[in-house]
């Protein structure tokens, strides 16, 4: 397979994206805060939390909340849904409200998602998958791309085709996470069985599964033939972490601190205090296990479940001065 450079744009259809990192959609992660610190510091593309399409089109709080772009450019919304017409109708709310890209969600393994019929429950239903991606690819002119796994299970790997039927009614970029559904996270991904899209299709491909350094960047696009790489999991507790895979420079250790804590105001800020405090919770935590391990586990309790901001300000700053991390573990 050929190798590309990670620094280098790529093209969505009409759309330029600056390098080939892109940080994956995660539900109760990779909110407008979370997006807004991941393109400060270098990441090619963010994606938005999954927006359920139908309670967008009925005006729920929470997927109004989620399709935020706030000036992120370029802005990529993705919907989930296995309903034709709301996905349609959720698409052009988007485009009007600033999207540049829509992805549609087929790779969710998560129980609740899959027990409604949508994320990667409707890969098991390729020509129901199909009515989906036609009716957005039709109802917006912004580049629309799918996000999929392998396949449902190890019987029915099915991804290059529902690829190769996605490109052929207008879908531009094709994301594949190297795992089928029955895996959910478990296991490795299967960086070489994603060469099998890439082989099915001629749009770009993104190649997504347990990619945590450069050099698992490097070695899954050379091994799947993908023009990209999604980063997920390994973002936790570090939002630059795309841009650095990409080659940006992380934060110096000394700044963590203050940087850390500017998260934590701007989730505060963004779903206002009572709620904000719930959602810090676990990227505190994630902070506090990457990057000071040593805290004691009653403080590290406490700064998780205080409602004092205050204290949380104080005492992340302690932590994270206290601890000595080399620049390499920072990054």
């Amino acid at each position: 397979m050929t190798s590309v450079a990670l620094d280098t744009p790529f093209q969505i259809g009409t759309v330029r994206v600056r390098n080939r990192v892109v940080l994956a959609p995660m539900s109760g992660v990779t909110d407008l805060p979370f997006r807004q610190l991941a393109f400060r510091f270098g990441a090619g593309l963010v994606v938005t939390e999954m927006v359920a399409s139908r309670e967008l089109v009925h005006n729920a709080a929470e997927s109004w909340s989620r399709l935020k772009g706030a000036g992120l450019n370029p802005h990529m919304v993705q919907l989930a849904g296995r309903d034709p017409h709301w996905m349609a109708e959720a698409a052009k709310i988007a485009e009007a409200n600033g999207a540049d890209i829509i992805d549609i969600n087929m790779g969710c393994p998560a129980k609740k998602v899959i027990g409604g019929y949508a994320g990667s429950a409707l890969m098991r239903e390729p020509d129901h998958a199909l009515s989906i991606i036609e009716a957005t690819v039709k109802a917006v002119s912004v580049p629309v791309t799918v996000k999929m796994r392998l396949g449902w299970d190890h019987s029915s790997l099915n991804a290059p085709e529902l690829a190769a039927r996605a490109e052929s009614v207008g879908v531009q970029l094709i994301t594949v996470h190297g795992r089928t559904r029955m895996q959910f996270y478990e296991g490795s991904a299967d960086w070489d069985a994603i060469a099998d899209v890439r082989n099915a299709i001629t749009v770009p491909l993104v190649a997504n599964g347990d990619v945590d350094t450069s050099d698992d960047a490097t070695e899954i696009i050379r091994r799947s033939g993908a023009d990209a790489v999604m980063v997920g999991r390994s973002s936790q507790g570090r939002p630059w972490h795309a841009g650095a895979l990409a080659g940006a420079a992380p934060p110096r250790r000394e700044d963590l601190p203050s940087l850390i804590v500017e998260h934590y105001e701007m989730m505060l800020a963004h779903y206002g205090r009572e709620v904000g405090l719930r959602h810090a919770r676990k990227h505190l935590g994630w902070y506090l296990d990457r990057h000071a391990p040593e805290t004691p586990p009653g403080l590290k309790a406490e700064i998780m479940t205080t409602k004092d901001p205050a204290f949380v300000t104080r005492a992340m700053k302690q932590a994270l001065g206290s601890t000595q991390t080399s620049k390499r573990e920072a990054a």
